[in-house]
């Protein structure tokens, strides 16, 4: 992506972290939830290959068809759930951003050098109206609740409750800043 190196490096540190995490809790939960974690791993590993700063590490143009190709079979692979689950749509907006900043990248003059006297494409608007959206509710969802009486018994990290919508947090953030610099 486009931007400052540090900001980049912090960018491909949270993505890889919070990738690596929804791997974690793949072992220690089953059914959809199971596929949900994968989702987002796949989600999160793929946004930290696409946040190294072009600066450091230019990628080669055929990465960004790669690019393009996984988060598009990601995109049609949560189409069909899509249609009973919220969790599923947001995984298929989520490839499909993928997809079209991957599309993006692909020009060699960078990314929107065509649209610079007209502004911010209605597509990249939408996207960054659509995970503010969702970034701020997922925050008011991460608000404590009183724990319930009777002490906490330990649980591995895999199965933490609230380690799952805080990695939604952190990557719809990333997500955001990653249209930014689109």
């Amino acid at each position: 992506m486009h931007g400052p190196a540090t900001s980049g490096w912090l960018l491909v540190a949270l993505c890889a972290a919070t990738g690596a995490y929804c791997l974690v809790r793949m072992r220690s939960c089953s059914g959809e939830a199971r596929e949900a974690a994968g989702g987002e791993a796949l989600m999160g590993l793929g946004m930290a290959a696409m946040a190294v700063p072009a600066a450091v590490l230019a990628p080669p143009d055929w990465a960004w068809v790669v690019y393009a190709t996984v988060f598009g079979a990601a995109a049609l692979r949560a189409l069909w759930p899509a249609r009973r689950s919220t969790h599923h749509l947001h995984h298929l907006v989520g490839s499909l951003a993928m997809v079209y900043m991957a599309v993006e990248m692909t020009s060699g003059a960078g990314p929107h050098a065509s649209h610079a006297a007209a502004g911010v494409p209605l597509l990249t608007g939408g996207l960054l109206a659509y995970y503010t959206v969702y970034v701020l509710r997922s925050g008011i969802r991460l608000i404590p609740v009183p724990a319930p009486a009777g002490g906490a018994a330990t649980v591995s990290w895999g199965a933490r409750a609230e380690l799952a919508p805080a990695c939604r947090l952190a990557m719809g953030l990333a997500m955001l800043a990653m249209l930014i610099t689109l």
